[in-house]
Order: structure tokens, then sequence, then C-alpha cells
């Protein structure tokens, strides 16, 4: 899985993703310090099946700790968006064309209202973080809308005029560059009631189904960065009322990052997600960094969390809707053909088949598919077993090849 992170310069997005992965990016206090994208992996959480099964894993695509799986995904930082980004204006062709392969997108914005749509720095409270979400969907939907009204001439000649070739074949071919699929159009075009003749579309029918379509294939979460500043939970409470349509998640990255570097250095223990950390030795911290972890501790005892990792798990498992899956060798000792117990787990999407995850594994694993085993049940699974979050399956094919 691919998660972008966007939002307007200077809103803490590098911020957030070092925080995130601890991956080198440069951070500065001015706008478009990001240009080329930063990529990094960053965790997720789920529950392992190890507990349950009471058996000691050795993971080889993840790790565990204390029977919670952190499972790998990558993020992309992309260069800050402005107003008429979708026009080449700022960076903006880059930032777009840099997103073509996000899954999702996580919005970071300025919660506190210290930064205007250019990321110039202004009174905090004086800009409204409710506009920038606004703009920001609006770029990206005039984006969508503008590569379709590049060829729409073109599709109405193929599909009215020309071969009479099926228009939702035509636009997966043509928005295949952007990670849309077959199923995001046909959602989009059932969910606005548009007729299979693009000739009969209006420029409000295409702009309606550019941004339902991106709101379907990009959908977006937002992380209300800087909530340690004055202004923010004043924002942060009117943004939760007005956008109700939205997962908001309140955040502080730098205090993420600061506990993650004091965790490299071994000042203190701490899992990303969690509500507290404990100081290693006190007697090794400077002076400002006992009142910067006094800072961040009483943050975490108001918030619960500095609520970055909550927004990695949310994009994955409350907008993508992924499930995880343990294949297994053999399903009685739950190990692979080296003999480690549990070594890996994938991110799926609801509803995939277990032949269709097999392909996940394997391009031949899923062409030579028989069937698959439960490592709970022992029972068979035939290809179109829909898979639940938390499986352990075997998958058996034919000439040997197996999971």
């Amino acid at each position: 899985m691919l998660i972008g992170i966007v939002g307007k310069p200077n809103a803490g997005k590098s911020t957030f993703f070092t925080s995130a992965t601890l991956a080198p990016a440069k951070i500065a206090p001015y706008p478009f310090t990001t240009i080329k994208p930063n990529r990094g992996i960053a965790y997720v959480r789920i529950k392992c099946v190890c507990k349950e099964f009471n058996v000691v894993d050795n993971p080889k695509n993840s790790k565990c700790i204390n029977g919670i799986r952190y499972v790998p995904v990558e993020l992309l930082d992309v260069a800050g968006l402005v107003p008429g980004a979708w026009q080449g204006r700022g960076l903006g062709n880059k930032f777009l064309d840099d997103l073509r392969q996000a899954d999702a997108l996580i919005h970071v914005i300025d919660i506190s209202g210290g930064t205007d749509f250019e990321g110039k720095a202004v009174e905090l409270g004086s800009h409204d973080p409710i506009e920038d979400v606004k703009f920001l969907e609006r770029e990206i939907d005039t984006w969508f809308s503008q590569i379709l009204r590049r060829d729409w001439d073109k599709i109405i000649r193929i599909v009215d005029v020309g071969k009479g070739e099926d228009i939702i074949d035509v636009l997966t071919q043509r928005l295949s560059g952007l990670s849309i699929e077959r199923k995001h159009i046909v959602t989009a075009m059932r969910t606005l009631g548009l007729s299979s003749k693009p000739s009969s579309w209006s420029e409000e029918d295409i702009l309606n189904f550019a941004s339902t379509l991106r709101k379907i294939s990009k959908p977006i979460i937002i992380a209300a960065n800087k909530m340690d500043l004055p202004k923010a939970e004043e924002n942060y409470n009117r943004l939760i009322k007005e956008l109700k349509d939205y997962i908001i998640v309140p955040c502080f990255s730098e205090g993420e990052l600061a506990l993650r570097r004091a965790v490299e250095r071994k000042l203190v223990r701490y899992l990303p997600g969690e509500a507290k950390f404990e100081i290693v030795n006190s007697k090794l911290l400077t002076e400002k960094q006992e009142s910067a972890l006094k800072f961040i501790r009483d943050y975490l005892n108001r918030w619960g969390s500095t609520g970055v990792q909550e927004v990695l798990d949310k994009t994955v498992f409350n907008v993508l809707k992924a499930i995880s899956v343990f294949p297994v060798e053999d399903p009685n000792k739950l190990t692979d053909h080296s003999g480690r117990v549990l070594p890996d787990v994938f991110l799926v999407r609801e509803g995939i088949t277990v032949r269709e995850f097999a392909y996940k594994i394997h391009s031949e694993l899923g062409d030579t598919f028989i069937y698959a085993i439960d490592a709970r049940t022992k029972q068979k699974l035939g290809e179109s077993y829909i898979l639940k979050d938390r499986d352990v399956v075997k998958i058996v094919a034919a000439k040997g090849i197996k999971s």
C-alpha cells in the first residue's frame, strides 16, 4: 500500500513523515522545503495471532512486540500544494504527478491557523483550516477533471461514434495511470446516475464524476497537526463539528518525532501510539530535553497519544478497509518452508478471495491454485472463499508450488 502525505507548504507534512518513518526528510519553517518526494516505511498495528495459537513467532516482513504486529506500509511525502496547482502553479504539476499511484491520502493541515494558503506564517488563529481542506480537494478534483477533459472528444468518438466500446472499459484504460480501477469507475457512475454515452455528459457531470472518482479511488483522512499550539483545540472542535463526514485525528507530529529520536538515543522507552513513555535515566537528560519531555507528557495525558500512529492505523483500516492475512506453509506448526513461525502478514483489501490473495503472494501461485486450508479449522477453502481479518491460511497449488 502506498499512502501519500499531502497539504500546503509548512503545514508539517515532512515532520509527520519523519516522525512516522524516521527516514531523512528536510524540515524547515518555510514553504517548498520538500521538492523531490520523500519515500519511507511506516508501520501500522494489528493484533497478532501468536498469542491465540500460543506460539512464539519469527516475523520476516514485520515485527511483533508483546502480541502487537507492526506491519510495513509505504509513505510518500510530496511537495506542498498551493492554490492553482492544477495549472502548474508552485510545484503543482509535480505534486499531482507524484500522487498518481497513491491508494489513500493523509492531508496534514495546520490546525492552529498559523499559516496562510501559501504556507507563510501568519498570526495564530487568523487562517481558517477548513479552507485548507476545501482548497486541496478542489485542486485534486480539478486535476482529475482536466485529465478527463483532455481526451473527452476522443472518448466520445470511441464510445458513441466509432467502435462503440463500453465507456467503463475506455475510462479504465485512460485512467489506469492514476491507479483507478474498473470498480471505482462503476461505483462513481452509479452514484451519479451517469449515462453510458459520454456525449450526453455536461461540464458539470465531468467535474462531479472527477470529484466522486477522487473520493473513491484516493480517499482522504485529515491529520490536524500542530495541536500543541494555541488556537488549535478551538479550531479542532470546530472542524469535527462542521466536517462530520471526515475522519479527523488530532496530531502533534513534532512530539512524536522527539519521542522516536529519544528512543534512538536510549533516553526513553516508548512504543508508537502509546499514551505514555518512560525515561530511562533522567541524569542523561539536559534541562532543555527534560522540559520538552514534560511538555510531551502533559500533551499525552490530555490527548492520549501524539496521533501519528492513529492516523496511520485509521488510514489503512478505516479508510482503505484493509484486513490482515497470515500465509503459512504448514497449517499445523504455522511455519514456512524454513521453519519460521508466522513469518509473514499481508495487508489486503476487504472482500478479497483466497485465490486473489494467492496472486498477491505470487502470480504462479494464483495460476496453479487448487484450494487453501484454514489453519484454525483445518477445513479446505475454495477459490471463492472471502478472507476474513486475521485469517491464517495455507495455499495449495498444482505442480508442487505452495505458499
